[in-house]
């Protein structure tokens, strides 16, 4: 289901700007952040976003790679919740997406149903008009969604693959939406990967960018510890997932 393969590149699209940018080396040291080697604030960054139980992430440009500009905006807790929506661009598609406990809601737009399932794409977008497709956690053919919607998962690539290698500065202190910030460029196979990490509280990372080999994307991070909105589609306005694929439209 094409609905799949966007999940996946939600993820993908954060987890790969947040995973090029840590050094990967734990160090500690005091408060004043700013006086700190580029790669220690860069450590102090990702420690605390892995120490976070909730956030809101809006990740949005082409990160090259052959990939088109997309824009996946989301709020997501350890506990596999989440609310937000993917948007392909060029008016390729947008699907909106709610998680939460064993319940996944997905709502494709016209534009999806058109270009990512060109055959029978308009009979599906028919059926459910304006309505969401409803399915459970358990189903395989949502697991990139309920994997996407898992902070948990985030929070695994960025400990498992923090890498090693390249260079690091630091640049001067500025201002990213009203938060003062450290940036930390780290510059590896022809990329610059840039964290504005803030320099009060835990040190979190309120921006990152990736420039460079036809890469041009940014991550702003924002809502940490947050709850996740609880508010699920009421019956009325869903349609059994099984249901609908259960319709083979034709390909007339």
């Amino acid at each position: 289901m094409a609905a799949q393969r966007i999940a996946a590149r939600a993820a993908a699209c954060a987890a790969f700007v947040v995973l090029a940018v840590t050094s990967g080396t734990a160090v500690r040291a005091d408060d004043d952040i700013e006086s700190l080697p580029a790669e220690q604030i860069a450590d102090r960054s990702r420690d605390a976003l892995l120490d976070v139980r909730s956030l809101h992430l809006r990740a949005q440009g082409d990160l090259g790679e052959n990939r088109s500009a997309m824009t996946v905006d989301l709020t997501l807790d350890r506990n596999g919740n989440c609310v937000g929506d993917v948007d392909l661009g060029r008016d390729q598609g947008k699907v909106e997406i709610i998680k939460r406990g064993d319940g996944v809601w997905l709502k494709p737009d016209a534009d999806f149903w058109k270009n990512q399932v060109p055959v029978g794409g308009s009979a599906f977008d028919a059926v459910l008009a304006g309505r969401y497709m409803k399915g459970d956690a358990s189903d395989s053919r949502l697991r990139p969604v309920v994997e996407a919607c898992d902070l948990d998962t985030f929070r695994e690539l960025v400990s498992d693959n923090a890498a090693t290698g390249g260079t690091f500065t630091k640049g001067e202190v500025t201002t990213v939406d009203g938060v003062r910030a450290v940036p930390v460029t780290r510059t590896l196979h022809d990329r610059r990967l840039t964290a504005y990490v803030d320099t009060g509280g835990e040190h979190l990372p309120v921006r990152i960018t990736v420039a460079g080999d036809g890469a041009d994307a940014a991550v702003d991070f924002s809502g940490f510890d947050k709850p996740v909105p609880t508010a699920t589609p009421p019956a009325d306005e869903t349609v059994d997932v099984s249901a609908l694929l259960g319709r083979a439209p034709s390909q007339s």
